[in-house]
């Protein structure tokens, strides 16, 4: 288990940092991660508890965030315009991250995978599902939306933290990534605060980039609406969501669950925007569920 680096990924021919776990023979799921946030937000334990289940589990840095490519020479973001409607400083959207994740799938010599991702990650999953689902052979979506204005909002204490303005260091950066989770967290299961300090110092020191982060932001506003196009997913789906989600309200995984034919949904209570370590056995079996599924019906096809 090593990071290693695709390069000249996708129609950007950018970098992109990843790390597998298992066997590579056993159904490829690929994890993505949301807004701001390294791979290593898929903890370790996590990916080994999927591993448990019989897959081969591959974690990435998202484009402007970690390892891989940070788009250094684009406009800078003007997120004060962008909440007015004017997108215009965006320089990329979710469509080219799409892109991105299907060049990764490339540079690893998959024709598909099943697709996991939280928040940000989620829209990427639905995108890429969208656009290339000959490439996508299950999408989980988990605390994520649709896009649409009208669900999935933050609540207060949700917008308190998306205001807050970006870490100076190390040490502020740690102070804030257990502010954070103290506020968005899951108040139904134990706050893991040294796990917690110990993935900020170590994204921290990783790429700290927060015009990183306002680029991929400003991707989602440019990118709108997806409720009318995720009625034509035929993907088989799982929409996992917090009932004490307020970062992203469980409204936006009852739309998305809605709008997808077939999607299976499942509400966690006590789960907020995170998943600690008491919700990896659940959210893994339920994951591992899907994928054995669907790896089933595939072969009975053959």
């Amino acid at each position: 288990m090593s990071i290693e680096k695709a390069t000249n990924v996708g129609p950007g021919k950018i970098e992109i940092a990843y790390e597998r776990f298992g066997s590579a023979d056993a159904p490829p799921v690929l994890l993505i991660m949301g807004l701001g946030m390294q791979m290593n937000a898929w903890t370790d334990g996590f990916c080994e508890e999927l591993v448990r289940h019989g897959l081969h589990v591959i974690r990435f840095d998202n484009r402007d965030v970690g390892l891989s490519t940070h788009m250094k020479n684009a406009p800078l973001p003007n997120l004060g315009a962008a909440l007015m409607g004017d997108v215009s400083s965006a320089s990329y959207t979710l469509s080219d991250m799409a892109a991105d994740t299907v060049g990764l799938l490339d540079a690893l010599g998959l024709e598909s995978a099943h697709l996991v991702g939280a928040s940000l990650g989620g829209f990427i999953a639905q995108t890429t599902t969208l656009e290339h689902p000959a490439r996508v052979r299950s999408l989980t979506s988990i605390m994520s939306s649709t896009g649409s204005p009208a669900v999935g909002q933050a609540k207060p204490q949700g917008l308190q933290v998306l205001a807050a303005p970006p870490a100076t260091s190390r040490e502020e950066a740690i102070e804030r990534a257990l502010a954070t989770f103290r506020i968005i967290g899951s108040p139904g299961f134990e706050f893991d605060a040294e796990a917690v300090a110990e993935r900020a110092g170590v994204a921290y020191d990783r790429g700290h980039d927060p015009l990183g982060q306002m680029r991929q932001l400003l991707a989602v506003f440019a990118s709108g609406d997806r409720t009318p196009r995720l009625r034509s997913i035929k993907t088989p789906t799982l929409v996992i969501h917090g009932a004490e989600d307020v970062l992203i309200d469980v409204s936006g995984g009852r739309a998305t669950a809605e709008a997808i034919p077939g999607a299976q949904l499942e509400v966690i209570d006590g789960m907020g925007h995170d998943l600690p370590r008491g919700l990896w056995p659940k959210v893994a079996s339920s994951i591992a569920s899907l994928v054995k599924r669907v790896e089933s019906a595939k072969g009975a096809t053959k």
